[in-house]
């Protein structure tokens, strides 16, 4: 048996890797202990997101999650964000990295606005859940299960987030309060086998969704690593921060820079490296955005690059020629923006 402070400690989290596809049938939980989470409440909160993200918060319904960008005046994505409302409250979700200076960069332009900012990571907890028995291993807290994506559903045991497939089979995000997970833990580990937070993490690669960490802050215009294509992006809602920037890389031209799934032959990749075609040694043409190790020396990854390049093929990581990527395909279309 596992407790709950060993199960939410990282450092001793089982590892878990390949070995997830033998836990798909009996269900699997994470702890997704690098996340964070920050409650917006007060009467202008909506008011107040809706002008900082690049998503809509005003028309956000409670049964509904939405991603967003988080921008610099330049139109550079400070942080990634998944936020969702349960009444009286808005919550963002962003990486553990970012959360004290996205807090503060936020809270700098409440001024008279009637809003509270409080980062109530330790009061919550984000579990990762998925399998192909999910659904009845947590029938007992949920009855009904969200059924589409970035649908929700509240109850008095947290909040049910539908996430994009995962292994093959459907994934949940659930959000609950500390004391409540405490009361059902000795239940909710035997329905589910522990699995690191690795296992989440390639499966949001797998979805071509990017997370936004300090290692990858204000590299990315969000199209170059694919948000307007998942939904992270409202086009009709009006000013954000470095709105202008983004609208115009929308409209102006087909997109010369794109984020795509590679694996990698590596000992170590990580966000922030840089990758080059086998043509040019001298200039990067892209950005690992997130990676993950799968096994042995094998990662899987999202990658940012010119469009031109990846088409080229023959790009390695850093400077060795001999981690060439393996480009796999996204499980969305890339459109074609053209003017």
């Amino acid at each position: 048996m596992t407790t709950l402070q060993q199960f939410l400690n990282p450092e001793v989290a089982p590892p878990q890797n390949a070995s997830i596809l033998q836990t798909i049938k009996t269900g699997y939980i994470s702890a997704l202990t690098d996340l964070s989470l920050i409650e917006v409440t007060g009467e202008n909160a909506a008011e107040f997101l809706h002008n900082q993200l690049s998503n809509d918060v005003q028309h956000l319904a409670t049964d509904e999650t939405r991603l967003a960008a988080y921008c610099s005046p330049k139109g550079r994505m400070l942080a990634s964000l998944l936020f969702w409302k349960t009444e009286p409250s808005i919550f963002l979700q962003l990486s553990s990295t970012l959360q004290a200076s996205i807090q503060k960069r936020l809270q700098m332009f409440v001024m008279r606005s009637k809003v509270k900012l409080n980062n109530v990571s330790e009061e919550y907890v984000a579990l990762g859940l998925g399998g192909e028995n999910i659904g009845k291993a947590l029938q007992q807290w949920f009855p009904q299960m969200p059924e589409s994506l970035s649908t929700k559903i509240d109850n008095e045991h947290g909040s049910l987030i539908r996430a994009a497939d995962g292994f093959g089979h459907a994934r949940y995000e659930w959000i609950i309060k500390r004391e409540v997970l405490e009361d059902i833990w000795t239940e909710l580990e035997v329905e589910l086998t522990q699995v690191s937070s690795n296992a989440w993490r390639r499966a949001e690669i797998m979805a071509g969704i990017p997370h936004i960490t300090d290692k990858t802050q204000e590299l990315f215009v969000p199209q170059m690593v694919n948000f307007e294509l998942i939904g992270g992006v409202n086009f009709k809602k009006g000013c954000y921060p470095g709105q202008e920037i983004v609208a115009r890389s929308q409209y102006l031209g087909k997109l010369k820079r794109r984020m795509f799934i590679a694996e990698i032959h590596s000992t170590d990749v990580q966000a922030g490296m840089e990758v080059f075609s086998i043509t040019d040694a001298s200039q990067p043409c892209g950005t690992i955005v997130n990676a993950e190790h799968q096994e042995q020396n094998n990662y899987i990854c999202l990658v940012e690059m010119k469009v031109a390049n990846q088409e080229a093929g023959n790009i390695h990581l850093g400077n060795n020629t001999e981690s060439t990527l393996k480009f796999l395909p996204l499980p969305y279309p890339m459109l074609d923006i053209t003017q």
